[in-house]
């Protein structure tokens, strides 16, 4: 059997230094053409795979990015990871992912402690940087032995949280613009001549449910008339679209003109609590929703939507952890901005 050969002995063979050749396998741009040549036709010649062990001895990377999320089953999580893994793939980075359930019907009671536990885990593994999706910084008061656990891994590794910034907090964030989106809806939903507009799922005390909240009942003071009896808080799945819609209908005397739903599950759950009771959205009620998930377009109805760009969010958020690295300035300008997506579902006829 022919033995591997090494970095120390490529480096020996191809007459440069042993960081000459870790720069070459991690495609720095120091290397002279010479010499990345020669040690190219070494590598080529004996055959060489370099481990990420290896490369990480002598480059102090392990080309590695950990990606922390509450619950890979949300249809807007599963969007997000798949996007940061094309964008990793082509910094040929590679990703772990840590799916802590801290959300959705399987989360666990104390989430923030699983969640710290995460972070011990992901220091054992030597990635290069976290990416963090949800979860306790997603509160509006995330627990102060959380935000502990979180300043110490962002001491020793790069962590970019794809959310909300949090006051008490040193990470850098990836805020996306929910209040226009929100303004988009709304907007949308008035121009159609709908006045009474209620709210429904979002969970309470969650960030993006109160940020969206406040942004909905200010869009709708300065347009129409907001009422708080009809927001009707759950949850971010289809059954929580479900039982608010049932609640809805159980306890207000006439159906709101118009919804807006915190995203696209919620709005299906909607649907088939409205067909239960012999109802109909858009014929009974127009439904619209704050984010836009994979096969809105295939539902009955089609659903009025926000698109949160999830391709481009990904790639910046791969983008900017790399900086963060590699210790470089991050830029200003990139910043997320939704649209909007009209279809059948708030009343109007597809063409």
């Amino acid at each position: 059997m022919k033995k591997t050969i090494t970095i120390k002995e490529i480096a020996k063979k191809s007459n440069v230094s042993v960081s000459t050749v870790s720069r070459v396998l991690n495609n720095h741009p120091s290397v002279s053409p010479a010499k990345r040549a020669k040690v190219q036709a070494i590598i080529e010649k004996e055959g060489f795979q370099p481990s990420m062990l290896a490369r990480g001895m002598v480059s102090n990377k392990t080309k590695t990015i950990a990606v922390v999320v509450s619950d890979v089953a949300n249809p807007y999580f599963t969007s997000l990871v798949s996007e940061i893994e094309l964008a990793s793939s082509e910094e040929q980075y590679s990703l772990l992912l840590f799916n802590t359930m801290t959300a959705g019907r399987q989360k666990k009671a104390d989430s923030s402690f699983i969640e710290r536990d995460t972070f011990h885990t992901i220091l054992e593994k030597k990635v290069d940087g976290v990416i963090i999706l949800g979860g306790e910084i997603d509160r509006d008061t995330p627990q102060p032995e959380y935000l502990a656990a979180l300043e110490q891994l962002n001491e020793q590794v790069p962590v970019l949280i794809v959310g909300q910034k949090q006051e008490h907090s040193s990470c850098s964030f990836l805020e996306r613009d929910l209040q226009k989106g929100i303004f988009l809806s709304v907007q949308h939903l008035l121009a159609l001549g709908n006045r009474r507009i209620g709210f429904i799922g979002g969970e309470k005390g969650v960030k993006i449910t109160t940020q969206r909240v406040e942004a909905f009942k200010e869009a709708l003071s300065l347009y129409s008339r907001f009422d708080p009896s009809l927001i009707y808080l759950s949850d971010f799945y289809t059954e929580d679209g479900y039982q608010s819609m049932t609640a809805m209908i159980q306890e207000q005397e006439t159906l709101p003109d118009a919804l807006l739903a915190i995203n696209d599950s919620v709005a299906i759950g909607a649907f088939r609590a409205l067909a239960d009771h012999g109802l109909n959205c858009p014929k009974d009620i127009a439904i619209a929703s704050c984010d836009s998930f994979p096969n809105g377009d295939y539902q009955i109805p089609r659903i009025t939507t926000i698109n949160q760009h999830n391709q481009f969010l990904g790639k910046l958020a791969v983008k900017r952890l790399l900086k963060l690295i590699n210790e470089e300035p991050l830029e200003t300008i990139e910043l997320h901005s939704p649209d909007l997506i009209i279809r059948e579902s708030c009343g109007i006829e597809r063409k």
